[in-house]
């Protein structure tokens, strides 16, 4: 009697595994299925981005409203300079991975080159919206700023996690 009942615990305890098993590899398929319903992620838009980035900064610098509409107006300057420079980036380094398999060295010298002076451009773009900003900063704002990091905090180039494979962004 002892072994039919341990028997029994031990069937009901399987099928608990199971089913437990199962409603877990249910929620993960699940899961999956309703990641895969997006697939695409649509970055922010330039606006979205200079707008976060000037909430951002008010938040931390306490920066008023005329300082506001002026880091709007620098760092929409900025963010539409970059989009140019970014799209550019990425035809120059598509063509460099072409030049680099079909073997084209003079062709590698030139996207090089290219990709060089736009990233010239990238932190010229930069540098200049970070002066025209920080100008505009009180003596007691520029010190938090500083304190902040490069860049107020929003990291080099690529974003706080610096560039992306291949220092793409």
């Amino acid at each position: 009697m002892f072994s039919v009942n341990l028997r029994h615990k031990k069937c009901v305890y399987k099928h608990m595994q199971n089913r437990i098993l199962a409603t877990t590899a249910l929620m993960a398929f699940a899961s999956m299925l309703a990641n895969a319903q997006n697939p695409t992620h649509t970055p922010p838009t330039p606006a979205q981005i200079v707008a976060n980035q000037v909430a951002r900064l008010t938040k931390l610098l306490d920066l008023n409203s005329t300082q506001q509409a002026s880091a709007t107006t620098i760092f929409t300057t900025e963010e539409t300079a970059l989009a140019t420079i970014r799209t550019n980036m990425h035809t120059a380094r598509t063509a460099l991975q072409a030049d680099i398999k079909s073997g084209n060295a003079v062709d590698i010298t030139t996207q090089a080159t290219t990709i060089g002076g736009l990233t010239t451009q990238e932190v010229e773009a930069q540098g200049t919206a970070d002066a025209a900003f920080y100008a505009i900063l009180t003596a007691d704002q520029q010190s938090k700023y500083e304190s902040l990091g490069p860049r107020g905090g929003f990291g080099g180039p690529g974003g706080p996690g610096g560039p992306g494979p291949h220092g793409t962004h």
